[in-house]
C-alpha cells in the first residue's frame, strides 16, 4: 500500500485503487501518523488535533484508528505503543519519504557533473507533489514544522531542477516558470539568480538586471538585506559582460540562396583587396542577397544599414550612427557631438565592414560619407549596393546581372516545390519561363508563388500574356525593370481585395513589422497577411514581416493611386503613439530596461510616422509622437534623430504654442536644441517654451511628460545667460510639492545647485541623496545616475575618496545598465582621478577602460578625459615627454563649447602648463595657466566651487585661481 501526504492526504493499493479513508477527521488522523512513521504520536496529542474544534475523547480516538485499520487492511499496521499509536509502513510507501530519498539523488548527480540525471531524478521527485504539503493538518502544532520543511524542500528541489535545465541548455522552456516562481518568492536569491542566468543565456540581459533590482527592492523594502555575495556576483558578472553596441545585423533570409558562386568568390575576392565594393545592377537582380551572403562569410563584425526608407540625404550619418547601436549623447544630453564626429571616433580603429545597401537615390550624399569615413578610419571596408556607382576613387565595381540559366531553372524549381509538393515540369518549359522572365530573381520568385493556383502550362501561357513575346538574346537595364514591373503588376492583379489593401497600407512601415503591427496598420487579418507571405508579396520570419524595396515601391505607388496614402498614414502613426504612450511611465520606473528596447524596435517606424505627419503639417499629430516618444529619445540618447523633423515642425508653429498643446511644443523645442540646426530655435522659442512648462506644472499639479523638466534644466545649465539659468532652476524647483512623485525627484535633484551655489555643501549633499534615492525606489537608473555623479563629486570635494569612488561605482553600474557607454567612460575616469593620488594602477586601468569605452560610444570628449587622466599619471611619474603628448592629443578632442568638459579642459591646460613650468619654460607655462583661468571663469563668479564640483583637484584650483 502507498500513502500520500503531499496534498490531500490520500492511500493506494498496490494495484493503484484508491482507498477510501472517510471523513476528514479520519484522514487528519492518517495523516498525523504519517508525519514521522514509525514514531509514537500520544493519544492527548490525536484528540486535540485530529478535530480541533471538537476535542476528542481517548475513547473517540480510539474508535477512529479503529475504523482506520478496517479500511487499510493488513497492509498498514496501526499499532497502540504505551500512550499512543503508530504507523508502520516500508521506507518507501510514503510519497514525502520517497520524495526525500529521489531529491537527495538528484542533488549528488547534479553535484557529480551528471546534469541529465538529476533533472530526470528530480522531476520524478517533484511530480510526487499534489498539493500543499500535509493539506488537512498542516496549521496543525503536529505536522507544522513537518509541513514548512516539506515545503522548503520542494523549493529546493525546484531550483536544483532548473540548475540541471540550464546546465543542459534548456533556458527558455525555464523563462516562464520561473518567472513565476521568483514573482510567488521574491525574496529567495537563488530563483532570481536562476531566471537571470537564464534571461542572459537567451540575450535577455536587460531583462536579467531588472531582476535583480526588483529583488533587490524587495529585500531592502521586506526584511532591510542587501542582496547575497551569490547574487551581487552574478549581477557584477552580467554587468561586466561585453556591453558594446551591437551593429545592426543583415536581414535574416528564410529561403536557400541559388546560384551566384562565382560572383561572391569573385566579389570576396575584391574585398579582401579593396575597401569600398560596389554591387551596381538594376532592381529585382539580387544584389542585397548577394551583400547578405557576402557579409556572413567575409567579416567577422558586420553592420548593415538600409538606406531605401532615407529622404534626406542629410541625416545619413545619424542613420549610421543607429544602425551600430551608438547613443547621439550621454545622460546628460548637452555636448552633444555631431554624428559624423561620433562615426569616426567609433570607427577610427575598428575592424568592420558596413554594408550600405539600396544607395541610388543617394548616391552624392552617401559617396561623401563614404570617402570621409575610409579616409579617417584605416581598418573600415564598405560593400554598397547601389543601381549606379559611388564614383569614388578607389571603388571597386562588381556588376550584378541575371541568373544564368541554369541558375535561374533551379532557382523557380525550388520556389516552385516550396508552394507545391512534388513540383515537377518540362525542363524546356521552365527555361521558356525563366528566359521570359529575364533571369531576374524576384520575377522568378513571384512568378514561381503563382503556382499554388496555376499549372505551369497555364503560367507560361498567362505569362506570355503579361510580357508578350519570350525575350531574346541580351537585354538592357531598362527592359529588365519593365519585366520585373510587369511581374509585380501580374502578381498584384491576382490578389484579392483585402490582399492589395494590406499591402498596399504595409508600404507605410519603414522596415519590417511586427504581426501585430501589421494586422493594425493594415487593417488586415492574419490569415491575409500570411496569403501575401505564400505569394512573396511578403517575408515572413520570427514573427515579423518585411517587404522587398521593389515590390514596396510597387505598392506606394498603389497606395497614392487609390488615394489611401493620408488614411495609412495616420493608422500607421496612430500606431506607433499608442506604443511610445503605453512605454512611456514605464521608462521612468523599474521596467526601464524591458520597455527601452520594445520602444527601440519601432524607432525607424517613429522617425518615419514623424516625418509624415511634419510633411502633412498635421502639428497635434507630430508633437503629439514627438512628445510621447520624448523619455525614451533622452534616456536611449537618440533625441538628435528627431532633432531636423523637430526644427521643421517649429518653423510651421510659428512662435506660438498650438492652443491645448502648450507642453508638446515645449517638448518639441527641447528637441529641436539636439541638433546644432535647433540651437538659434531654442534662443528664438525659449521663452514661450518654458512659459507653456510652467502652464502645464504650476506646482499643485502634474504636466504629461515629466522628463521635459529635468531636460529644460540640463539644457538651461549650459546657458551663458544666468538669468536664464535661474529662470530654469526656479521652474523646476517648484516642484517639489508635485503630486507626481518622478517631477518630485527632479525637483530635489536642482535643489541641490541652489545649495552649491550658497555655498551650503552640506545642504547640497542632503538634496542629492535625497534625489538619488528618490529616483532609486522609483527604479528610474538615468536620475540616479546623475544624482549619484553629483554626490560622488560632492565627496570628493570634502576630501572622502572612499565615500567618492563607492558612489561613482553605484552610478557606473546604473549607466551601464543603460547602455550609456559615454557615461561610463566619464564616471571610470572619475574613479581614476580619485585612485590616482593613493593606487595609480588601479587608476591607469579605469583611464585605460574609459578609453575603450568612449571609442566605442564614438565620444571624443570621454576620450579626451582618459587622455588627461593618463597623462596626469605620466606627469606623476616625471615622464614628461608622455604627459606633453597625452595632453595635447586630449586637448585636441575637447569640445570647448560644452560645459561638463570644462573641468576637463582646465585641468588639461593646467597640466600642459606645468609640464612647461618643469622643464623650464615658464612663458609657455604662464600662458598655458592664463588660458586655464579664462576658461575657469566661463562658469560663473564663484568659479573655483564649480570647478572642485566637477572634480578639479586643489592645487589646480589654487593655481588657476592664483593666475
Amino acid at each position: 500500500m502507498r500513502f500520500g501526504i503531499l496534498g490531500e492526504t490520500k492511500a493506494w493499493r498496490d494495484d493503484g485503487a484508491e482507498v477510501p479513508l472517510g471523513g476528514p477527521a479520519r484522514r487528519a488522523l492518517l495523516a498525523l501518523l504519517l508525519v514521522r512513521p514509525g514514531e509514537v504520536v500520544s493519544v492527548d496529542r490525536l484528540a486535540e488535533e485530529v478535530d480541533p474544534g471538537t476535542e476528542l475523547s481517548a475513547h473517540a480516538v480510539q474508535s477512529q484508528v479503529s475504523r482506520l485499520r478496517t479500511v487499510l487492511g493488513p497492509a498498514a499496521a496501526i499499532e497502540r505503543a504505551g500512550a499512543g499509536y503508530r504507523i508502520v509502513v516500508g521506507p518507501d510507501a510514503v510519497d514525502a519519504r520517497r520524495f526525500e530519498r529521489l531529491t537527495g539523488e538528484g542533488r549528488a548527480a547534479l553535484r557529480d557533473g551528471d546534469a541529465e540525471e538529476a533533472v530526470a531524478l528530480l522531476s520524478e521527485a517533484l511530480e510526487l507533489w499534489r498539493g500543499p504539503a500535509l493539506a488537512e493538518v498542516a496549521e496543525r502544532e503536529t505536522a507544522r514544522a513537518a509541513a514548512v520543511r516539506l515545503e522548503e524542500l520542494r523549493l529546493a528541489a525546484l531550483e536544483d531542477r532548473f540548475e540541471g535545465a540550464l546546465r543542459l541548455g534548456e533556458h527558455r522552456a525555464a523563462v516562464p516558470e520561473l518567472r513565476e516562481l521568483v514573482g510567488r518568492h521574491p525574496l529567495r536569491e537563488h530563483l532570481a539568480a536562476l531566471l537571470m542566468r537564464a534571461l542572459f543565456a537567451e540575450g535577455g540581459q536587460a531583462e536579467a538586471l531588472v531582476v535583480f533590482e526588483e529583488t533587490r527592492r524587495h529585500l531592502a523594502e521586506e526584511i532591510g538585506a542587501d542582496p547575497s555575495a551569490e547574487l551581487s556576483a552574478l549581477h557584477r558578472e552580467l554587468l561586466s559582460a561585453d556591453r558594446a553596441p551591437a551593429p545592426a545585423a543583415p536581414p535574416a533570409q528564410l529561403t536557400s540562396f541559388v546560384g551566384r558562386a562565382e560572383e561572391v568568390e569573385e566579389t570576396a575576392e575584391l574585398l579582401r583587396a579593396a575597401r569600398l565594393v560596389t554591387l551596381v545592377g538594376p532592381g529585382g537582380v539580387g544584389k542585397t542577397r548577394l551583400a547578405v551572403e557576402l557579409a556572413d562569410g567575409v567579416a567577422d563584425e558586420v553592420c548593415f544599414v538600409e538606406l531605401a526608407p532615407l529622404r534626406d540625404g542629410a541625416a545619413l550619418p545619424q542613420l549610421l550612427l543607429d544602425a551600430l547601436g551608438l547613443r547621439g549623447s550621454g545622460l546628460h544630453l548637452d555636448g552633444a557631438r555631431a554624428p559624423l564626429d561620433r562615426l569616426i571616433t567609433a570607427l577610427s580603429d575598428r575592424l568592420l565592414l558596413l554594408v550600405l545597401d539600396n544607395c541610388e537615390h543617394l548616391v552624392e550624399e552617401a559617396a561623401a560619407l563614404v570617402a570621409r569615413l575610409l579616409a579617417a578610419c584605416p581598418r573600415l571596408r564598405v560593400l554598397a549596393t547601389s543601381r549606379e556607382p559611388l564614383g569614388l576613387i578607389g571603388e571597386s565595381l562588381q556588376q550584378v546581372g541575371p541568373l544564368d540559366e541554369d541558375a535561374a531553372v533551379r532557382l523557380f524549381t525550388e520556389r516552385a516545390a516550396a508552394v507545391r509538393r512534388g513540383f515537377a515540369a518540362d525542363p524546356a518549359l521552365l527555361r521558356r519561363i525563366c528566359t521570359a522572365l529575364d533571369g531576374l530573381p524576384l520575377a522568378i520568385e513571384l512568378t514561381a508563388a503563382r503556382l499554388r493556383t496555376l499549372e505551369v502550362a497555364d503560367l507560361a501561357e498567362r505569362l506570355d500574356d503579361v510580357l508578350g513575346i519570350a525575350a531574346r538574346g541580351a537585354r538592357t537595364a531598362d527592359q529588365r525593370h519593365r519585366t520585373l514591373r510587369s511581374v509585380v503588376a501580374w502578381g498584384w492583379d491576382l490578389l484579392s481585395e483585402p490582399e492589395r489593401r494590406a499591402a498596399q497600407r504595409f508600404a507605410v512601415f519603414a522596415g519590417d513589422a511586427s504581426a501585430e503591427a501589421a494586422t493594425q496598420v493594415c487593417d488586415a487579418d492574419d490569415d491575409t497577411l500570411e496569403s501575401l507571405a505564400d505569394k512573396s508579396f511578403l517575408q515572413a520570419g520570427r514573427g515579423r514581416y518585411r517587404m522587398l524595396e521593389t515590390i514596396r515601391t510597387f505598392a506606394a505607388e498603389q497606395l497614392a493611386a487609390a488615394g489611401e496614402q493620408d488614411e495609412a498614414g495616420r493608422a500607421h502613426a496612430r500606431y506607433v503613439r499608442q506604443l511610445v504612450r503605453s512605454a512611456d511611465p514605464h521608462l521612468r520606473a523599474a521596467e526601464q530596461l524591458t520597455w527601452l528596447p520594445v520602444v527601440s524596435a519601432v524607432h525607424d517606424d517613429l522617425l518615419a510616422a514623424v516625418r509624415r505627419a511634419v510633411a502633412a503639417q498635421e502639428v497635434e499629430t507630430a508633437l503629439e509622437l514627438l512628445s510621447s516618444a520624448s523619455a525614451y529619445l533622452w534616456i536611449r540618447g537618440a533625441s538628435a534623430s528627431v532633432a531636423a523633423h523637430a526644427c521643421a515642425l517649429l518653423r510651421t508653429i510659428g512662435d506660438r504654442p498650438p492652443p491645448g498643446h502648450g507642453e508638446e511644443y515645449a517638448v518639441c523645442v527641447l528637441l529641436a536644441a539636439s541638433g546644432s540646426a535647433g540651437r538659434p530655435l531654442w534662443q528664438q522659442h525659449r521663452a514661450a517654451a518654458e512659459q507653456a512648462l510652467a502652464d502645464a506644472w504650476p506646482g499643485d499639479r502634474a504636466g504629461r511628460y515629466p522628463v521635459a523638466l529635468l531636460v529644460w534644466m540640463l539644457r538651461s545649465a549650459g546657458q551663458a545667460e544666468a538669468r536664464d539659468r535661474q529662470s530654469a532652476f526656479e521652474l523646476v524647483s517648484a516642484q517639489r510639492d508635485c503630486p507626481e512623485p518622478w517631477a518630485r525627484a527632479v525637483a530635489g535633484y536642482v535643489s541641490g545647485f541652489g545649495f552649491l551655489g550658497a555655498g551650503d555643501t552640506p545642504g547640497a549633499e542632503r538634496a542629492f541623496a535625497l534625489a538619488a534615492d528618490a529616483f532609486g525606489e522609483l527604479g528610474d537608473r538615468w536620475g540616479a545616475a546623475l544624482a549619484l555623479d553629483l554626490l560622488a563629486g560632492v565627496a570628493a570635494g570634502r576630501g572622502d575618496r572612499a565615500e567618492a569612488v563607492a558612489l561613482t561605482d553605484r552610478a557606473l553600474a546604473l549607466a551601464e545598465e543603460l547602455g550609456a557607454l559615454e557615461d561610463a567612460a566619464d564616471l571610470l575616469v572619475n574613479r581614476g582621478d580619485q585612485f590616482a593620488a593613493d593606487n595609480p594602477a588601479a587608476a591607469g586601468a579605469d583611464y585605460a577602460r574609459a578609453a575603450e569605452l568612449a571609442v566605442g560610444a564614438g565620444s571624443p570628449d570621454g576620450l579626451a578625459a582618459a587622455l588627461r587622466g593618463q597623462a596626469d599619471l605620466a606627469l606623476a611619474e616625471g615622464d614628461l615627454g608622455a604627459a606633453q603628448r597625452l595632453y595635447s592629443e586630449a586637448l585636441d578632442r575637447i569640445d570647448p563649447h560644452w560645459i561638463k568638459a570644462l573641468g576637463n579642459r582646465v585641468r588639461t591646460l593646467a597640466g600642459l602648463a606645468r609640464v612647461a613650468e618643469l622643464r623650464g619654460d615658464h612663458l609657455t607655462a604662464r600662458t598655458r595657466y592664463r588660458a586655464a583661468a579664462d576658461t575657469a571663469t566661463e562658469v560663473g563668479h564663484d568659479a573655483p566651487a564649480v570647478l572642485r564640483l566637477l572634480g578639479v583637484p586643489e592645487t589646480v584650483v589654487e593655481a588657476v585661481r592664483r593666475r
